[in-house]
């Protein structure tokens, strides 16, 4: 038993990074579905960033009272920067250059995230890398070869794989539609979503550097959340000022901030700050290229949309691309030496009595400990 825990605990970081490409996927079809009902995107991000704090909000407040460190003005400046370049540059950029494209035109873009973010944490050296050593080498190769098979994706069509809950008719409806918009919006699109792609990457690596600073990961979120629905409502007002613009309805207008607030905003920056505590942000763009296979698998039963062989060739190359990283990025763990078993850090859901007894347990044999700021005021006033 203790070795079938130790082997799902190594293999944690990667499903938990699989579950979360599977709700981003669900983030594009449903971004897009809302803001072909005619949502305000800034109205959207507001939404979203306020039912994500509003989540997060009472979980960090019970499971971190104890441990969250104190606030510093450093700290809060990160958050803002934070809360600035996801919610304010990557989302209002992306949801910009997908209604001039496509949801699955953005997410295949979306897959230089890796490179980009492999890139700026080279020249911050937060990524050590050693050309002559093979999980250098093969981390390098892994993000040109990811980047490849977006590009073979998104250039190359190829002929239609005939599937049965496929409808032709929507499919011709859609290459209509695309082909109107290549001549128009095709290239402003690409550049807004390479726009949001950069700010996505800094968000990546300010956050695994904050994450150290202020190591409470449900806390952190929240305030993410937070400061991002501040600043978009200040945007949103600014740009928006019809009611008719803030009005929800029982649809994809209701439905979309509730999703990717909880999912897409909550649970991601909470599950990412966790994996990227030891796994470094490398790890965790590693896995976007999934959510493009991923969307266009969804679009194809959601929105009976057929899937052309250029799409199969493209999702190959990046799952090898993929793997190439992945590996890259677990010879470094291996190599430094860090426990498997502190992969992560669990919620701290303990009593005061479990924490009293510990800590009279210590003192009694003599064991050294570590006391958190929290515990030794409580323990100096008693």
């Amino acid at each position: 038993m203790k070795g079938v825990g130790a082997t799902i605990q190594n293999f944690r970081p990667y499903l938990l990074m699989i579950f979360l490409q599977f709700g981003a996927a669900g983030t594009y079809i449903v971004i897009m579905a809302t803001l072909n009902q005619g949502q305000n995107r800034y109205v959207l991000i507001v939404y979203r960033n306020a039912v994500a704090a509003l989540v997060l909000a009472p979980f960090a407040l019970f499971f971190e009272r104890k441990v969250r460190p104190k606030m510093t003005l450093s700290v809060f400046w990160k958050i803002v920067l934070l809360g600035f370049l996801e919610p304010i540059l990557d989302q209002g950029f992306g949801y910009l250059g997908m209604n001039m494209t496509s949801a699955t035109y953005t997410s295949a873009i979306m897959n230089v995230l890796p490179s980009v973010t492999f890139i700026i944490a080279w020249i911050l050296r937060m990524e050590k890398v050693k050309i002559v050593e093979a999980r250098s080498q093969a981390k390098i190769i892994g993000t040109l070869v990811a980047l490849g098979g977006a590009l073979v994706m998104t250039l190359y069509k190829g002929p239609l794989i005939p599937l049965p809950w496929s409808n032709p008719n929507m499919d011709q409806h859609n290459e209509h539609s695309n082909s109107s918009q290549d001549n128009n919006h095709w290239v402003a699109g690409t550049l807004l979503i390479l726009l949001a792609c950069v700010a996505w990457s800094c968000f990546y690596v300010l956050q695994s550097i904050t994450i150290k600073t202020y190591p409470a990961d449900l806390s952190l979120a929240a305030l993410i959340c937070l400061s991002g629905a501040i600043q978009s409502t200040a945007v949103a007002l600014v740009v928006e000022r019809h009611s008719s613009g803030w009005a929800v309805g029982w649809d994809a207008r209701l439905f979309a901030p509730l999703y990717t607030g909880i999912v897409s905003s909550g649970l991601t920056y909470y599950v990412q700050g966790m994996v990227m505590r030891t796994r470094g942000p490398v790890f965790v763009t590693a896995f976007n290229p999934l959510c493009m296979i991923l969307v266009a698998l969804l679009a194809s039963f959601i929105l009976h949309e057929q899937i052309h062989y250029g799409c199969v060739i493209g999702g190959t190359v990046i799952a090898m691309g993929l793997y190439l990283v992945v590996w890259g990025k677990g010879k470094d763990y291996e190599v430094s030496g860090v426990a498997e078993k502190n992969s992560l850090q669990e919620l701290p859901i303990r009593t005061k009595f479990e924490e009293d007894y510990k800590l009279d347990s210590s003192l009694a044999d003599g064991s050294n400990i570590t006391i958190p700021s929290g515990a030794h005021r409580q323990t100096s006033g008693k």
